[in-house]
């Protein structure tokens, strides 16, 4: 895939945005053809070469981006010439949905094991263990906690795990 069409997809512009911040945004959806310096992008596109480097070094710590560097004879300065490696992204982002999915498997199977009391008037949630320690009522500020029902979040977990399984091609847990 392109460097434009990755880049007009929103949802990696949005896994971009996340990555470097808004300002390091100008410097991920602008990637040069072939190598540049962290310099030239500044003046190019009117940012602190400071925000810039930025952006370059988290592109570079999660793949998107190389350098190599080049050393004047005369000087001994350091010249680094990056490249941009943006057809990494589509793979990073299903590594990205798998860990989601596990996280939201565990999650969801916390919710379930657990059963939950909240205090109503603070909005701590306590598992049944804590609950009882304290007597059903909330070390915060004393009122009685009350069992508090998690259906719909569960329900919604599964829907997302659903979605995602969808989208990764995973079997689901019944299908398995």
């Amino acid at each position: 895939m392109a460097f434009e069409d990755l880049l007009e997809d929103p949802v990696i512009q949005k896994y971009l945005h996340e990555l470097v911040g808004p300002k390091g945004m100008p410097v991920a959806a602008a990637p040069p053809d072939g190598e540049v310096t962290d310099e030239e992008l500044a003046e190019e596109l009117g940012l602190e070469l400071n925000d810039v480097r930025r952006a370059l070094f988290i592109l570079y710590e999660n793949d998107l981006a190389s350098y190599r560097r080049l050393r004047d004879e005369d000087s001994g300065w350091l010249t680094y010439l990056w490249t941009f490696e943006y057809d990494k992204i589509p793979e990073q982002l299903e590594e990205e949905m798998y860990r989601l999915l596990d996280g939201l498997e565990e999650r969801r199977q916390y919710e379930r094991d657990n059963e939950f009391y909240l205090c109503e008037h603070c909005g701590i949630r306590f598992e049944f263990g804590e609950a009882m320690e304290f007597g059903f009522e909330c070390p915060e500020c004393g009122n009685q906690i009350d069992a508090m029902e998690n259906t719909r979040l569960v329900t919604a977990m599964e829907e997302r795990i659903d979605e995602l399984r969808d989208e990764l091609n995973v079997e689901t847990e019944a299908e398995a």
